[in-house]
């Protein structure tokens, strides 16, 4: 029995994200379809995190234990005959007995696509929200910055979560414009759910100046998610990066 680290890129728009549930169709769930299909064994599969309904993945990590030899771009090619489309596995390596896809991670990096067109963009539909009136990404980012750094993020945090540490450290945060495309890009050793998207959410609010550009300081101070901005969508949020130690994820 060996373990592996799979990693694999979904098109979340069509998920009701990665963790299965009942009567909703998951990445996880066709992932471990395809597995039972390849090596006959309907085995567990351990996500590295749980990305919400509509959310798209460059990266997603996740381990498998199985005594199938395939390994590498075999293993890859044969789950991905069995995945749609919109799901691929880009890598399969063995990994040590003791690894864990979610708690070995060191960190992840989200981006939050924004596309500020005065039109909608039809490629970019299901990857970005759109937003016609000029956002101003210099002062946008200069906003986020406030983010950076170990605070509780408890006002960033979907109201009903059970989590009791809602202490998390950014490391870098930022917003910035391609064109017409509007980033907002985050890295920290790890997420509440729905932060990002509140995150994002709370941005906008300063983008119509319903919030003052230091607002943050005061919202992550207060601990109250009704002082945040709304709940962005989710199909502008994707995970790009899962981050390792060489030696246990590469």
């Amino acid at each position: 029995m060996a373990r592996l680290l799979i990693t694999l890129r979904y098109d979340g728009t069509a998920y009701h994200g990665w963790q299965v549930q009942p009567n909703a169709v998951t990445v996880q769930e066709l992932l471990q379809d395809a597995v039972e299909k390849v090596t006959g064994v309907r085995a567990g599969i351990t996500g590295c995190s749980r990305t919400d309904a509509g959310v798209h993945a460059e990266m997603f990590c996740c381990a498998l234990d199985t005594d199938s030899p395939l390994r590498g771009d075999k293993f890859a090619s044969a789950l991905n005959f069995h995945l749609p489309r919109d799901i691929a596995v880009y890598d399969v390596r063995e990994v040590a007995d003791e690894f864990h896809p979610r708690y070995h991670a060191r960190g992840k990096r989200y981006v939050y696509r924004i596309w500020n067109g005065p039109q909608r963009h039809p490629v970019y539909d299901r990857y970005a929200l759109h937003r016609k009136g000029r956002l101003d990404e210099a002062r946008l980012d200069r906003a986020a910055a406030r983010y950076i750094g170990t605070h509780d993020f408890a006002a960033f945090c979907a109201a009903g979560s059970d989590v009791q540490d809602t202490v998390r450290t950014v490391r870098d945060c930022r917003v910035e414009r391609q064109g017409e495309l509007v980033l907002f890009s985050v890295e920290a050793d790890g997420f509440l759910y729905n932060m990002v998207r509140i995150m994002v959410g709370t941005l906008l609010e300063i983008a119509d100046e319903r919030l003052a550009e230091d607002a943050i300081d005061a919202i992550l101070a207060s601990g109250d998610r009704g002082q945040a901005g709304p709940t962005a969508p989710a199909k502008g949020l994707c995970l790009q990066q899962v981050f390792y130690d060489d030696k246990e994820g590469g």
